[in-house]
């Protein structure tokens, strides 16, 4: 009797165990990841010693986060993607077909090949655009506000995904022909505009509050999108240029209700490398 007992038991409570692990583990969510990247002379080598090969790095460490999530769901499971922005798009050769290539998606259809392509493409395709931008030397800037303002929702946003954008910037915003100020906000800083307003002391949330200081906001709910800002770059003249240009960013992303934002300043990246991987995760 107990052993006939026990042999009914026994079943019931592995599964009952089974059932409680698995429903402590809920299915990975769909990721829809994006890249902004600034192609401004901010990435020109005489310039910014460094910079575009960091931003390489930094677009290297995404990838494998969204190839070690991708992997780590059943094949049943997968809806995730990701691609890279411009604004406006660079003059460089073939960037419609290298940009094209970067747009990249995985489905229960996926085959074994895509899976490895991924790697090749993170890692060629960025390269040949960042080098041939540098080699013709024709930096033509970065509309990173005209971006938000036109493309965010429809671009970067997709129902029943994770959205995620990476932004590739120093932090500072100006394209000559969305040069904008009203009543204190405006579409771009500067390093000569953050002076120009007296943002170079310890009293500078108090200048920005004073003077109702930001950037132009929109009136979007962007509760479904997460940001992660790489690569700011202040200048060493002002030191509260960090601050300021995070205070800029860190308002303007949540007037705009940002679920979710980061802001960092370029590092090496493997420091950069687990913070990418902590906010993937």
């Amino acid at each position: 009797m107990k052993h006939t007992l026990l042999n009914i038991l026994l079943p019931l409570f592995i599964t009952t165990a089974f059932a409680k692990e698995a429903k402590a583990q809920p299915a990975k969510q769909n990721l829809n990841i994006s890249f902004l990247l600034d192609l401004s002379d901010r990435i020109d080598p005489k310039k910014n010693p460094g910079i575009y090969q960091r931003d390489l790095q930094y677009i290297k460490s995404v990838q494998k986060a969204f190839t070690n999530h991708v992997k780590g769901k059943k094949m049943l499971l997968l809806k995730d993607q990701m691609q890279v922005f411009f604004n406006p798009l660079p003059n460089i050769p073939n960037i419609d077909q290298l940009s094209d290539q970067l747009k990249v998606s995985f489905s229960p259809q996926t085959s074994k090949k895509d899976f490895l392509n991924i790697e090749k493409l993170y890692t060629d395709n960025p390269t040949k655009i960042y080098q041939r931008a540098i080699k013709d030397h024709n930096y033509v800037g970065s509309d990173i506000w005209k971006f938000f303002k036109n493309n965010i929702r429809e671009y970067c946003i997709k129902p029943q995904h994770r959205n995620i954008l990476v932004i590739l910037t120093d932090g500072y915003m100006y394209y000559k022909d969305s040069k904008i100020e009203n009543a204190g906000k405006s579409s771009y800083i500067t390093p000569q505009f953050l002076s120009l307003k007296k943002l170079t002391t310890a009293s500078y949330q108090a200048v920005m509050k004073q003077k109702n200081l930001g950037f132009i906001a929109f009136p979007y709910n962007l509760k479904d999108l997460e940001i992660i800002v790489l690569g700011i770059n202040p200048s060493i003249k002002n030191p509260y240029e960090e601050d300021v240009i995070k205070q800029y960013w860190a308002d303007w992303f949540k007037a705009m209700k940002v679920k979710k934002f980061e802001l960092r300043i370029t590092d090496l990246p493997s420091s950069i490398e687990p913070i990418i991987n902590n906010f993937i995760q």
